[in-house]
């Protein structure tokens, strides 16, 4: 009996997390598409599957052609001062913008992973945010995002930097592993001794 619940708990640790992945890939995929059909094509009498997804590809795609472009840069500029200058959405706009720009574009922000010295010799892995707080009379400190397994939330920490080690690690890798409570492994990589 005990083997035979051992091979369960194989099969299920190999299952899961496939099925699990496929299904919310497969959700996400089916709302976004039925979102915009129903949205953009409700006139067309047959329905065509994959063309809303097809549509929000080629949306986003031109929009970032667009809005790179020199000519559109005023117009980009102008729509972001609306959106920054009234109140309540001003908030939730910069908050969205800022989240998103660290993980793409040019301002990425979690891709400089690091080891804190806490006290009685516990470390936190986290990634270095910014390196100057001087916007807040703050010196001598760097920001450190340490974030929570098994949960997109964390903790911001303002460090000494002599507590910090740089990773010379894959930066996404060392976010799999925080997230995952450690259970996903790292490539091994080279602890460097200065942060700056």
């Amino acid at each position: 009996m005990k083997t035979l619940l051992n091979y369960f708990a194989r099969g299920l640790l190999f299952i899961f997390p496939i099925f699990a992945t496929i299904y919310l890939v497969i959700a996400l995929i089916g709302w976004l598409n039925n979102f915009l059909n129903n949205s953009l094509f409700a006139w067309l009498a047959v329905e065509i599957p994959g063309l809303g997804i097809v549509t929000a590809l080629f949306i986003i795609t031109m929009t970032g052609f667009l809005f790179t472009n020199a000519l559109s840069r005023p117009i980009v500029s102008f729509l972001e001062s609306i959106m920054i200058r009234t109140p309540l959405i001003k908030f939730i706009y910069t908050s969205i913008k800022d989240l998103t720009e660290a993980f793409v574009g040019d301002k990425k922000r979690f891709n400089r992973p690091v080891l804190v010295s806490l006290n009685n010799g516990v470390d936190k892995v986290g990634f270095v945010t910014d390196d100057t707080l001087h916007n807040f009379g703050v010196t001598n400190r760097i920001a450190v995002y340490c974030p929570h397994s098994y949960n997109f939330s964390g903790n911001l920490f303002l460090v000494d930097p002599a507590l910090v080690k740089p990773l010379n690690l894959n930066s996404s890798d060392v976010m799999k592993f925080v997230v995952s409570a450690g259970v996903t492994s790292v490539e091994e990589g080279v602890l460097n001794e200065e942060i700056v």
